[in-house]
């Protein structure tokens, strides 16, 4: 497993657009056949605080996702709407 979040900051004035945007690659992103979750997670109190967080069955399948015509139009059209952005790779600690 490849789990990845990425806390958001938006741009007060790009909230409702960015989420939009973020959306629409989450729903391509779920079709990718090595894409097990994408969830798009805003704080109800504070519009502009968002996560995005993404499963997938290995590092190849983030790799092949990141090279798809949806991600990069999300790149290039949604990520400039944010104030900051940081992303945080996970695995599962083994018992």
């Amino acid at each position: 497993m490849f789990v990845l979040s990425v806390d958001l900051r938006i741009k007060p004035e790009n909230a409702e657009n960015f989420i939009a945007k973020a959306l629409e690659n989450a729903a391509h992103s779920r079709k990718e056949p090595g894409c097990k979750q994408f969830d798009v997670l805003v704080d109800p109190k504070d519009r502009t605080r968002a996560m995005l967080y993404e499963v997938y069955l290995g590092e190849k399948a983030f790799e092949a996702h990141q090279q798809s015509a949806h991600f990069k139009k999300y790149i290039a059209e949604a990520v400039p709407l944010l104030a900051s952005r940081e992303r945080h790779v996970w695995e599962r600690a083994e018992s």
